[in-house]
């Protein structure tokens, strides 16, 4: 509804405009409103013609407005398809007539209305109305008095009609609607490539449209429109050949714009000229001989023909007729091409041979038409080989580049083409551009289209290769397998026979373009063609072109100097500086931007073609190994790119990005290897031998720079072998003789350089195929699957490893270089470091490479293979084959054996006991065979072993030997360690000290650690076969050997004399040598008897072996040196005191090894020196810890025999010390080691009545009875006191406990008594010495002894003691007395305290013993204190700090005796009492009752110990608040009455020695004495006890009983003396007496008393 209100408005304005001049119009139109107004629809308006016609009308007028109206109004009409048919020429006529109005917008507006009414239903069916429509258009068009706005309109639609014409012709014949183009020339991209690809693509939907999409037969017959389209096509053809139109009814027409049409037909209805024949015969005789007399050029181009624009319509033409109908027209396209190609080379303008360049480029770069070009053409016999022809063509265009002046120019030009396309950019001269320069353009622009033609065939020919490998004609050379022999297929066959004809002349044009060339962007295309055109050879397997592209671009890769450059510019240097320039320039190498380039292209070529390039590799090696260099090389670097990128930055992203990426790129290479199929890869590795090979020939002759040059290409060809066998790790087995093979040639070179290069590059092909997962699992459980599958992998994996392990065997025993031989071993080593544990099948090559490596004399060769054995030694024993482990421990001793380096027997010994640890496992996983099951077994392992032991022994079952434990099953572990104990039992007799020593201490560490594994048969055959003999041979040797001295390792000489090491004397002869094999023999024993004695006692013949042994140790000794002779009692000791505390030791073995000692002990008299004296301390010592440990052993027989072991070494000892060291004092080693050994001896429970034969055995050292040390006053005294002394519980020395006695214990208690004094004892003890140290600890003893014991010796020691004390007078600077006062004072203290905390003495102890004690306390401390304290000396006798310590060591005694003894509640008689206190009182009288003359003479320290025993007096009869028992009572009383009598003598002495003095003064002493006895009688308060002894009458002791507290009643006693001292002339004296008579007064209660009361 909307078009007829638009309808309606264009009528009402019709009226309008007609209403004035044309009322007819003006009634036509409301006429026509009205009828438009009774129509109901649009589509009604056909039916009715009024509304049409009146438009018409309008029309007729022919005034401007009105025809614009009604042509615009017409137009509406016609696009809304409501015109009939039947009106059609109505209209047309009405447009030509319009056509002739000179009103430009009125000829607009008709040329617009034939164009809708072509895009319309109304289209032209008949040839009068089309021809009719075109010709308005065509007058128009050719008018003059058309403006150009109309002649252009005009022709677009010309232009556009014709295509709607072909469009109807294409609809109404059923042919197919797509378009080839829109016309013309293909665009172009940015780059060759490009081009080729949408050339491909436009002619693949072309030949799909007739494949699929056409009709399948050529017709002849056309409709109604193919022939209304035939006449158009034949009236064009004869327009543009320059005659008339007959059915267009036009004379002529400009040549250009028809023929512009012409080649629109021809490029986009070309269905229409393939199926119909009639059109195709139009093209094939009308227009071809049309093109071909246009594109002729032998005379002179005259008018519109010589139009650079007309020959390029002519061109195009021709190029669509090639491009699109050479299948069809052969003839006539060889014509077309024959001509472009001679165009090129005529003298015709430039800008036409740019033209036919064009061209031909476009043919080039669509692979389609240069595909179907060359098989109708070139394949075919009789045809003209016009690709052939193009591509030499254009190659001449390429090379007469260098024939030109400007060649330079035109290349840059060149260059500056390809970059500005490169980027997208059109290039174009500049506007004020000289003729020379559009001249050097235009070549250049020639050049380039040659360039890109050439390029766009390589392009092609990879395209279709490509398309060749998509369908299955060709391999790719991606896949893993080998290529087939011969190509058959279409497009292949087409491919390679491009290839033959055409490689040579693309290959000479680019080379030499790119060679001139430095652009990035030329260099890349042509690079480009070179990658595509190589990888599309390789595909084909053409060799020859594919070797020659190879060798091509190589050159371009690397810029080595040559040596016609490097001699020029040594000879222009200076002299002294020609050596530094050669080398510099020797390894100058610059890489280019094109350099590069190359590389990189070849890197893509290679991997692309990885499988193909077989013998072509080597080209390719060649340069990559001089990359290799060039990127090792400290002088190369890349050139830079552009002047305009900052210094740093080029250096840094620049030049090692560069070398990066290449060397990257050259690792890649190899690493693709893994994809190559096996053939390809030995082609590979084939060329890399080559390379090698031609290399290391000329290495070994060459010098300088030439050499170094072969040893790179030769290391790039070992380093790239080794990576290619680490990539293909999967399939190295066919790969690895060759590969193995020149690198053992290298390894056997004579150059160390070549031979290093060879040996490590083994070491990593042998360690990566190792470390492969195909040895993840290599042992014989680690398969799966059915058991011929397992065989065979089995088989497989036998033979990979031994051919992996061979090499290193054949390079040993194959050589004789020593550097080689020492490499192979390396490499052994590393092997077995990282990947030991895989090899499971190669043990017996290696093994037996290792044995002879043993018996060499180079001493680098033993140490390398004996560190390959320490490897299997120490960490693949598990993974050894149990077969070979017996094989493996031979080698172990051969290098024990050998003598080339002692270090390498040490440890290898070492080993030796690593590996049985091993096997000891074995044991323990091992079912036993036989019936003992050793240690095993529950009923013979030991009770040692029920702790910590057992708890190892279950770690180690539970230990997992992963899969080598049934292995280890399968062998004899009995065998083996019988075979590692022979081993070390012949090493043991090595003439090498280290090495016996190091055997022998391996053999019984070994047994010591595994002795538990061991059966009962074992253990028996280890004694015999290898322990006793061992010691046996040791002790023959070190009784046999030699007694000379060694001399050192000569170091050198010094003034003309041999300079040797020095050895220390106890190793410097051969003797002392095997002493020190035999304690280490000795010890080893020591350490089995320890560890496994409870279980070796069972064994049948033990007893015999014990036996030996003893007979042994007695010998060593008393025979042996010193050493010896300590591990042989060490060796006893160790076993005896190990065992006895657990209780595990017979007691026969206890007896037997105290027999040894007291026979040893008994012979050693008859040996003298210092190993007899350390012999006998070791004995000693060994004693006391033997009783330490086996005290529950000891019986009273057996401790016996201990004792007598002890005094007879003492015996010994003192009658044989006659050494210096007792001359000054000290006391010999043996009796040191004695009082050492006797704390230890303290009997135990069971045997405590041994307490009195130790401590009498020890009584006996001590000075006797009978010394003429007491003076006869004390003797008739103690002799006195004796007497009440009660024997009834007292023993004999000979009384014997149990009634048991040795005949050593009798011997010697029979000479103690026997003898009459103790001078003969201690004949040679002078001074007292061993008794000095003696004293202490037999007080030590006896305080630990037991009660009853301990108080039956009692008297004894206190009488021994007594006489040791007595010493002081002949020795006063003696420690004898000292000690044994400081001894006597111990014991006192020890038995008071105890009646003090027990109440009073023990039961079980009679009073008769009790007082025999204290009698001899009592004799003693009287004899001491009053014979030897206090007493003077001679002057200069004792140092002053001697004597302060005597009077203190007095003063301690007197404290004892008064503080402790006397006043604690003892169990002492009276009588002893008073004895005690007496001997104070006779202390305290020696100042006092000497006469005044000797008072003056006496020391002063003599006044003070009788001024202190007068103190203890006063403190003795004081009273006393606490602590007052009996005894303190009875104590008191005594004191009392001898301290008054004490104090009357000393105040009546005073007064008669002051009167017969007169005027002189009394001595010092006495006047501090009498002044000591005032005061302290003022002091002393006594007890109401202690006061009832005193002789007062009576009444006065009622008196003083009423008041008993702070009484002084012993003041009354001494009245009548103190009132004799009031006379005194002493003033001191006078106020003391004054003090005391007032304390009387108090006393009597006189102070009370007064006359006024």
């Amino acid at each position: 509804m909307a078009f007829m209100a638009v309808l309606e408005s264009d009528l009402r304005a019709l009226s309008a405009e007609a209403r004035r001049r044309h009322p007819a119009v003006k009634e036509g139109a409301e006429h026509a409103i009205l009828k438009l107004r009774s129509l109901s629809s649009s589509s009604e308006i056909a039916h009715n013609d009024d509304i049409l016609r009146i438009f018409l009308m309008a029309c007729e007028v022919r005034t401007v407005k009105l025809s614009v109206i009604g042509l615009s109004c017409l137009q509406k009409l016609i696009s809304h398809d409501v015109v009939a048919p039947s009106a059609l020429k109505e209209i047309l006529s009405t447009l030509k007539d319009h056509a002739d109005m000179a009103d430009e917008s009125v000829q607009l507006k008709t040329l617009q209305t034939i164009l809708i009414i072509f895009q319309s239903r109304l289209h032209p069916e008949n040839e009068e109305n089309t021809a009719q429509a075109l010709g308005i258009c065509l007058r128009l068009l050719e008018s003059n008095r058309s403006s150009d706005s109309v002649r252009n309109t005009a022709a677009a639609t010309f232009r556009q009609a014709v295509a709607l014409i072909f469009d109807h012709v294409v609809c109404a014949e059923s042919l197919p609607t797509s378009k080839f183009s829109s016309g013309g020339q293909i665009s172009r991209t940015g780059t060759v490539t490009g081009d080729v690809n949408r050339g491909i693509n436009l002619s693949e939907s072309l030949e799909n449209e007739f494949v699929s999409g056409g009709p399948s037969l050529v017709r002849e017959t056309l409709t109604k429109a193919g022939k209304l389209g035939l006449r158009l096509l034949e009236d064009l053809t004869a327009l543009a050949a320059g005659g008339s139109a007959s059915w267009l009814r036009v004379n002529s027409l400009q040549r250009t714009f028809v023929l512009d049409i012409l080649e629109f037909i021809l490029s986009n209805y070309v269905a229409v000229f393939r199926t119909l024949v009639p059109y195709e015969q139009v093209l094939q005789h009308q227009i071809c001989s049309l093109l071909i007399t246009s594109i002729r050029t032998n005379s002179e181009f005259e008018g519109e023909t010589g139009e650079p624009y007309f020959r390029r319509l002519v061109l195009r033409s021709v190029a669509h007729i090639i491009r699109l109908y050479s299948s069809s027209l052969i003839t006539e396209c060889e014509v077309f091409l024959s001509m472009l190609v001679k165009v090129i080379f005529l003298d015709l303008p430039l800008w036409h041979r740019i033209l036919v360049l064009e061209i031909l480029r476009g043919f080039c770069v669509e692979a389609r038409t240069l595909r179907v070009l060359f098989q109708n053409f070139d394949m075919h016999p009789k045809n003209t080989n016009v690709v052939e022809g193009i591509v030499k063509a254009l190659a001449r265009v390429v090379s007469s580049v260098q024939f030109l002046e400007t060649s330079e120019e035109s290349l840059a030009a060149v260059a500056g083409m390809f970059s500005s396309k490169a980027k997208g950019i059109e290039w174009s001269l500049d506007n004020d551009a000289s003729n020379a320069a559009v001249l050097v353009a235009s070549e250049a622009h020639s050049i380039t289209l040659a360039v890109e033609g050439l390029l766009g065939v390589v392009f092609t020919v990879a395209t279709l290769t490509d398309e060749a490998v998509e369908i299955g004609e060709l391999e790719s050379p991606r896949y893993d397998n080998d290529p087939p022999a011969k190509c058959t297929g279409k497009t292949a066959a087409l491919c390679i026979s491009m290839v033959d004809s055409l490689w040579l002349t693309i290959l000479d044009a680019l080379s030499l373009i790119l060679s001139r060339s430095q652009g990035e962007a030329i260099i890349l295309e042509i690079l480009k063609g070179y990658q595509a055109f190589t990888q599309a050879c390789g595909v084909l397997r053409v060799i020859e072109p594919l070797n020659s592209f190879l060798a091509s671009l190589c050159k371009f890769t690397i810029n080595f100097p040559s040596e016609a450059e490097k001699k020029s510019s040594s000879l222009q240097s200076p002299g002294s500086k020609r050596s530094e320039q050669l080398v510099d320039q020797r390894d100058s190498i610059v890489l280019t931007p094109k350099n590069v380039q190359a590389l990189r292209t070849l890197f893509n070529i290679a991997h692309r073609l990885l499988n193909v390039l077989g013998p072509s590799w080597v080209l390719v090696l060649e340069t990559l190994a001089a990359l290799d260099r060039a990127i090792h090389s400290p002088h190369a670097t890349t050139q830079e790119v552009s002047a305009a990128v900052p210094k740093l930055m080029r250096e840094s992203s620049g030049q090692y990005s560069d070398f990066n990426i290449l060397s990257s790129l050259n690792s890649q290479l190899f690493e693709s290897s893994a994809l190559m199929h096996l053939a390809a890869i030995k082609s590979l590795l084939s060329a890399l031998h080559q390379l090698s090979h031609q290399c290391v020939a000329v290495a070994s002759s060459a010098f300088g720079p030439a050499s170094s040059q072969k040893f790179g290409s030769i290391s790039f060809s070992v380093e790239r072998m080794v990576s290619i066998l680490v990539n293909n790790l999967h399939r190295v087995e066919p790969l690895w003789d060759e590969v193995v093979g020149h690198f053992l040639e290298l390894a056997d070179n004579s150059n160390q350089h070549l031979r290093n290069m060879g040996l490590d590059a083994l070491d990593q092909s042998i360690c990566a195929v190792l470390g492969s997962d195909q040895f993840q699992d290599n042992t014989p459980s680690g398969s799966h699957g059915t058991s011929e599958q397992m065989g065979t992998r089995l088989a497989e994996l036998r033979s990979l490893e031994c051919s992996v392990i061979s090499p290193l065997r054949v390079l040993y025993f194959s050589t004789q270089n020593i550097d080689a031989r020492a490499g192979s071993l390396k490499i052994l080593l590393h092997v077995l470091e990282r990947h030991g544990e895989k090899l499971h099948y190669s043990w017996p090559n290696i093994l037996e490479m290792l044995r002879s490596v043993a018996d060499v004399s180079e001493k680098d060769l033993v140490t390398l293979g004996f560190q390959s054995l320490r490897v299997i030694m120490n960490d693949g024993l598990s993974t050894i084959p149990a077969d070979c482990l017996h094989v493996c421990l031979d080698v172990t001793g051969a290098y024990s054996a050998q003598k080339t380096e002692l270090n390498i027997s040490l440890t290898a010994i070492g080993l030796l006991w690593t590996a049985t640890d091993f096997i000891a496992k074995g044991l323990v996983h091992g079912s036993g065979g036989e019936k003992e099951t050793g240690i095993l077994d529950v009923h013979s392992i030991p009770k040692q072993m029920d702790g910590e032991k057992t708890e190892e022994l279950a770690l180690n079952i539970s230990y997992t030997m992963n899969e080598q434990s049934s292995l280890i099953n399968i062998v004899d572990c009995n065998k083996l360690l019988f075979s590692v104990f022979s081993l070390l039992h012949k090493l043991g007799a090595d003439d090498r000290p280290e090495v016996r020593n190091s055997a022998v201490r391996t053999l019984f560490q070994t047994l010591g650690s595994h002795g538990q594994k061991l059966s009962e048969s074992m253990w028996e055959d280890c004694l015999w076969n290898y322990v006793f003999p061992t010691l046996d041979r040791a002790s023959h040797m070190a009784a046999t050997s030699s007694k000379d001295e060694w001399q050192g390792k000569e170091l050198g000489t010094h003034g003309g004399k041999a300079v040797h090491m020095l050895i220390h004397h106890s190793r410097n002869t051969a003797q002392k040598q095997w002493d020190e094999t035999l304690v280490l023999v000795l010890g080893g024993i020591a350490r089995i008897l320890r560890s496994f004695f409870p279980f070796l006692k069972s064994l049948s013949n033990f007893w015999s072996g014990w036996e030996s042994l003893l007979l042994f140790v007695k010998n060593s000794i008393l025979n042996g040196s010193k050493e010896v002779a300590l591990a042989a009692i060490n060796c006893l000791q160790t076993t005896v005191l190990s065992h006895s505390l657990k209780g595990n030791l017979p007691e026969q073995y206890l007896h037997s090894v105290l027999d040894a000692y007291e026979f040893v002990l008994q012979k050693s008299p008859n040996y003298s020196g210092n190993t007899v004296s350390k012999v006998k301390q070791e004995i000693l010592h060994g004693l006391g810890e033997l009783y330490v440990q086996a005290q529950k052993m000891f019986d009273d027989s057996m401790y016996t025999q201990l004792l007598a072991i002890i005094d007879l070494v003492v015996k010994q000892a003192v009658v044989t010390t006659e050494s210096f060291e007792t001359e000054f004092g000290n006391v010999p080693p043996v009796l040191r080691t004695v009082l050492e050994t006797l704390p230890l001896l303290c009997p135990t429970e069971h045997i405590s009545s041994m307490w009195l034969s130790l401590l009498r055995e020890l009584l006996l050292y001590l000075p006797r009875a009978d010394s003429p040390l007491q003076n006869e006053e004390d003797e008739s005294e103690h002799a006195s006191m004796s007497d009440h002394v009660p024997d009834a519980n007292m023993k004999t020395i000979a009384d014997i406990p149990n009634g048991t006695a040795s005949i050593s214990q009798t011997k010697v208690q029979a000479s103690s008594l026997s003898s009459g004094s103790t001078t003969v004892l201690t004949t040679g003890i002078p001074s007292y010495l061993f008794a000095e140290k003696l004293v202490p600890v037999l007080v030590d003893l006896f305080l630990q002894a037991p009660e009853v014991e301990k108080y039956i010796i009692f008297p004894e020691l206190i009488q021994s003691l007594g006489r040791c004390m007595m010493t002081r007078r002949d020795n006063p600077d003696g420690a004898l007395w000292r000690l044994a006062v400081e001894g006597f004072n111990r014991i006192l203290v020890d038995d008071v305290s105890k009646l003090t905390v027990n109440g009073g003495p023990t039961p079980n102890i009679s009073k008769p013993a009790r007082t025999h004690i204290w009698k001899e306390v009592a004799d003693v401390c009287e004899i001491f204190l009053v014979g030897y304290c206090g007493r003077a000396l001679p002057s200069g006798s004792l140092s002053p700090e001697a004597l302060r310590a005597d009077e203190l060591l007095e003063m301690a005694i007197l404290n004892i005796l008064g503080d402790r003894i006397l006043k604690s509640p003892i169990d002492a008689p009276l009588n002893i009492l008073q004895r005690l206190v007496s001997t104070l009182d006779r202390c305290a009288s020696r100042t006092c009752s000497l006469p005044v003359e000797t008072v003056e003479l006496m020391p002063s320290h003599c006044s003070r110990f009788s001024l202190t025993c007068l103190q203890k007096l006063f403190t003795l009869s004081s009273k006393e608040t606490d602590n007052w028992n009996l005894t303190r009572s009875e104590v008191s009383k005594i004191s009392i009455m001898m301290l008054m009598t004490r104090c009357e003598y000393i105040l009546n002495r005073f007064l008669t020695d002051e009167n017969d003095l007169g005027e002189r003064p009394l001595p010092a002493a006495r006047l501090e004495e009498i002044i000591f006895v005032l005061q302290e009688l003022a002091r002393l308060v006594i007890h109401l006890d202690t006061g009832s002894v005193l002789p007062l009458d009576p009444y006065l002791k009622s008196g003083l009983a009423e008041e008993n507290h702070d009484k002084h009643p012993h003041l009354l006693v001494l009245f009548p003396s103190l009132c004799e001292l009031v006379i005194s002339r002493d003033a001191r004296i006078r106020e003391l007496v004054q003090v005391l008579l007032r304390l009387i007064t108090k006393e009597l209660a006189l102070d009370k008393v007064s006359l006024a009361s």
